[in-house]
C-alpha cells in the first residue's frame, strides 16, 4: 500500500530532508585523497546525530554503519572500511539517509575526487540530468513508471547500463515503502500518482552491463563487468503541481 501523507506528517518528512542536506552537503566538502571510507561514515554518523537525527542506515537488515560509502565500479551498500582509502581519480558515491521524529529522508550523491576522465564526468552528470528528467513526470493524475520511463529515455543516447536488480521506493515511517521504482523502461503504467506520496527516486547507472553481483559481504553490489558506476537519489514528494524535491543541499 503506497502511504499518503498528511500535512503534518509532510512537515516532519520535510525536515527531515532539510537535515539530510545539511549531511550531503558536508560529507562533500569531507571528501578528499587519503581519507578513509570510515572516516567518512564516522564524519557523516556524528553530523546526523549532532543535527538531532537518527542515521536510519546503520544495523538496518544487519548493515553496519550509518553511510554507505561506494567507490568506482561499487554500485551500492559499500561497507565502510579503515583500510580502504579515498584516492585520486575515484568517483565516490554516498548513500545516506535519518530519521527525524520517526519520518526517514534518503538521499545519494556521486561525487568525483581529483581528476577523472570525460566519460567519468559525463556518467555523474547524465546520472543526475536522468532524476530531473524523470520527475518531471512525478505529478498528480500521471503514473509511476511515466517517471520510470522517462529516466530511461534520458540515458538512452548514451549507451549506459541501467541497473536493473535495484530500484527506489516508497518512504515515510520507513525506510522502504511501497511502490518500487524502478529506473528502466515498463511496458505498464503503474499505480496513479496522488498529492501527498513521497518518494525516493534513485537512478544507478554504469559505463557497461546492467548486470551486478553481490560480494561475500553480502552488502557491496558491484557491476559485473568491473565498469565504473554512479548513483544520485533525492527524497521528493507528490504535490497539486510540481513535485518538491525535499532532500537537495543547503545554498
Amino acid at each position: 500500500m503506497i502511504t499518503i501523507k498528511n500535512e503534518e506528517q509532510i512537515a516532519l518528512m520535510r525536515e527531515s530532508c532539510r537535515l539530510l542536506g545539511i549531511v550531503h552537503k558536508e560529507l562533500k566538502e569531507f571528501l578528499r585523497p587519503g581519507v578513509s571510507t570510515l572516516d567518512v561514515d564516522s564524519f557523516g554518523e556524528s553530523l546526523i546525530r549532532k543535527l538531532g537525527g537518527i542515521p536510519n542506515f546503520k544495523n538496518y537488515n544487519g548493515f553496519p554503519a550509518a553511510i554507505c560509502v561506494s567507490i568506482n565500479d561499487e554500485v551500492v551498500h559499500g561497507i565502510p572500511k579503515a583500510e580502504r582509502i579515498i584516492r585520486d581519480g575515484d568517483i565516490v558515491s554516498l548513500d545516506c539517509g535519518l530519521i527525524y521524529k520517526g519520518y526517514h529522508s534518503d538521499a545519494a550523491r556521486t561525487h568525483a575526487v581529483g581528476d577523472v576522465s570525460d566519460n567519468v564526468k559525463a556518467l555523474i552528470r547524465d546520472t543526475e540530468k536522468s532524476f530531473w528528467d524523470g520527475i518531471k513526470m512525478a505529478k498528480a493524475g500521471n503514473h509511476l513508471y511515466d517517471i520510470s520511463n522517462a529516466i530511461a529515455e534520458s540515458l538512452l543516447d548514451g549507451g549506459y547500463g541501467i541497473v536493473r536488480d535495484l530500484t527506489g521506493h516508497g518512504i515515510g515511517t520507513h525506510l522502504h515503502e511501497d511502490p518500487s521504482i524502478p529506473n528502466f523502461e515498463m511496458r505498464r503504467r503503474g499505480p496513479k500518482l496522488k498529492q501527498g506520496m513521497t518518494l525516493a527516486i534513485e537512478p544507478m547507472v554504469t559505463l557497461g552491463t546492467d548486470d551486478v553481483e553481490w560480494l561475500d559481504d553480502n552488502w557491496t553490489v558491484v557491476t559485473a563487468d568491473g565498469s565504473w558506476a554512479s548513483h544520485y537519489e533525492n527524497t521528493i514528494l507528490i504535490t497539486d503541481g510540481e513535485p518538491e524535491v525535499l532532500t537537495l543541499e543547503p545554498v
